[in-house]
């Protein structure tokens, strides 16, 4: 049965992502570990403009997208991750996951978007 998960992640961390090639490499491992199927990418590029430093890399599934936003000016830096898919997956594999940016904070929402917006966790 077709779902449609949205998690939504907004952490400040301690060691953002800044290099372009290494963030697709990351990307693909979430992607992996969340048992997905890559259509396009990982794509990403690093903005250089003053007030919105960071990097941007995002990936089409075969069951939607993810998409991972940094902005490295600060300290701690501020990460935003969607993961959406119409597949199940395991939330507490992606918080894994982002472990390896020293998350300092993390707030997260995942939403059922199957008829609605409602809150799963």
């Amino acid at each position: 049965m077709t779902k449609h998960l949205h998690l939504i992640v907004r952490a400040t961390v301690a060691k953002p992502p800044v290099d372009q090639i290494l963030a697709r490499l990351q990307l693909t491992d979430l992607i992996e570990a969340i048992d997905m199927r890559i259509l396009s990418g990982p794509h990403s590029e690093y903005v250089h403009t003053k007030g919105n430093q960071g990097l941007t890399v995002a990936a089409i599934i075969e069951t939607s997208h993810i998409v991972m936003h940094t902005w490295d000016e600060s300290n701690p830096a501020l990460v935003q991750l969607d993961v959406y898919s119409c597949k199940q997956f395991d939330i507490n594999t992606v918080f894994e996951w982002f472990k390896q940016y020293e998350p300092v904070t993390v707030e997260y929402k995942f939403l059922d978007r199957e008829s609605g917006l409602e809150f799963v966790e």
